[in-house]
């Protein structure tokens, strides 16, 4: 037998463990008990499930998406666990991608554009005892100790590679929590329970699976889940279980081994998912408000100042109304304090930088933010991109003769940078900007002058050419009349979504 699982480990395959599939007993729950109501589910979501059914394959709608359609609630969304490899599940989509070294999983993407759909696809994978898996010593970013390993665990036991493959016994036994190792079939509407997930959601309860010091052990990221569970949940009278929040606030050091840009993902997981503001209570509750992850730490410790609590409960709102946000808008704001002092110090020539142009004093502020905040985590550069344009965006509200404002309404980001400029408005006494008023009266005239058409445009910028010189609302001085100019166009390319959603 131990011949057999090394084999398996470094050789990959599939492999149902015969101790977990006797110590585990498989409910299959009836419709008329369970009452999930399949309307709920995305048509795509069962034409994946049923695509791979018809190919010989067992295969489910898995983990949060069954516990809500248990809760009878609509799921955001979908994703599968199936007895078929990736490369199986590639064959048989027309749109379908392989991604991951840690975990390999499918993406099987529906629709073009922005309504496009991606259905997450998962194998079946064996619970493999940490001690039958290889030990890999020093960084997990030596991909040459990773070679030719389907699964492997550093010292501390946390698991770097989980590929061995198994049956749905084993895979319910490596999910974390039992309201989210449920499995689904559409086809038949049986719901299948290993692990008493079905009680739990009854009694409202948050419960790890196996000996929960272990598991964050294996994955520290557990934690921040089971923080972000808790708090999506707790609206609904879920509670974490005693055994499985008692080494929450020991283990919490574990986060520190985490790859940086894992850390990165986890943390906009944790603000993006419509319950920032009862995660970060949940965090501060546990102990958690510091030490996790840098960037975090700035974001809960800001969290109660005006522009950063506003800016956590439009998001909320947004994610609630199923509208979209972006991690780029609510970046900028939580740095922005950052932004503005490095801003006002180089524009100002205080100690120890010398007196330089408001443009190249702000373009230098933000670079100084990126490498002090963020550093160099997969996703900057489109993020960082976005984020730039919006801060550098409000200098340039300040000129409003000429062809500029037709210019700056037409820019793709328009939208972003116009809901900053009036957050700044509303809030940015909070940083020192003394001018927050003229701030507001500027976001108000750029309020109508997106709303105008293109004659009121031009009178509102003639308006403003007779208008005497006053002082700059943004630190740039007044842009010099100058001949009007017909604009390329009047109207505005933006996406039209506001606040976070650009």
């Amino acid at each position: 037998m131990l011949k057999k699982i090394i084999q398996i480990v470094k050789g990959g395959g599939k492999v149902a463990s015969p101790k977990l599939s006797k110590a585990l007993k498989r409910v299959e729950v009836p419709v008329d008990t369970h009452g999930v109501n399949r309307d709920l589910i995305d048509p795509r979501a069962i034409e994946t499930v049923e695509t791979l059914q018809d190919a010989g394959f067992e295969t489910y709608i898995v983990g949060g998406a069954v516990r809500d359609l248990l809760l009878g609630l609509h799921p955001k969304d979908f994703d599968i666990a199936t007895s078929a490899t990736p490369e199986e599940v590639k064959r048989l989509f027309r749109r379908a991608f392989i991604i991951g070294r840690r975990f390999r999983i499918v993406h099987v993407i529906f629709g073009g554009g922005r309504n496009h759909e991606v259905f997450e696809v998962s194998t079946f994978r064996a619970n493999v005892d940490a001690a039958d898996a290889t030990q890999v010593k020093g960084s997990e970013k030596s991909k040459s100790k990773l070679e030719g390993l389907t699964h492997a665990v550093d010292s501390s036991g946390r698991v770097l590679r989980d590929n061995v493959w198994g049956d749905i016994a084993s895979d319910a036994a490596r999910r974390d929590f039992t309201v989210n190792a449920m499995y689904y079939d559409p086809s038949s509407e049986v719901l299948v329970d290993y692990h008493g997930g079905m009680a739990d959601a009854k009694k409202r309860i948050i419960r790890m699976i196996g000996e929960p010091a272990e598991r964050y052990r294996e994955d520290p990221v557990r934690i921040i889940r089971a923080v972000r569970f808790s708090a999506k949940l707790a609206q609904l009278g879920f509670k974490l279980e005693p055994k499985t929040l008692e080494p929450i606030p020991k283990l919490k050091q574990l986060l520190s081994d985490v790859p940086p840009s894992r850390m990165f993902d986890e943390m906009l997981k944790l603000v993006q998912t419509g319950h920032s503001l009862a995660s970060i209570q949940t965090l501060k509750g546990l102990g958690l408000e510091r030490g996790i992850y840098p960037l975090l730490d700035v974001i809960v410790e800001r969290a109660d100042t005006p522009m950063v609590k506003r800016m956590l409960a439009d998001t909320d709102e947004r994610v609630k109304a199923g509208k979209p946000v972006a991690p780029s808008y609510l970046l900028a704001c939580v740095l922005w304090q950052d932004v503005i002092d490095g801003w006002t110090a180089r524009r100002e020539g205080k100690k120890p930088f010398a007196k330089i142009p408001t443009f190249s004093a702000l373009a230098q502020s933000v670079d100084a933010v990126f490498d002090e905040r963020i550093g160099d985590v997969s996703g900057r550069g489109k993020l960082g991109a976005d984020m730039r344009e919006i801060w550098m965006m409000q200098p340039r509200f300040e000129k409003r003769v000429g062809g500029s404002p037709h210019t700056l309404v037409a820019h793709l980001r328009f939208r972003a940078g116009f809901d900053f400029l009036r957050l700044r408005g509303q809030c940015g006494a909070e940083f020192g900007e003394a001018n927050a008023a003229e701030i507001a009266e500027l976001a108000d005239w750029w309020q109508d002058f997106q709303d105008a058409d293109h004659q009121e445009r031009l009178a509102m910028i003639e308006e403003v050419k007779r208008q005497p010189k006053a002082p700059s609302a943004t630190g740039v001085k007044s842009a010099k009349p100058r001949r009007t100019r017909k604009p390329k166009s009047s109207q505005s390319h933006g996406d039209g979504l506001s606040s976070a959603g650009v």
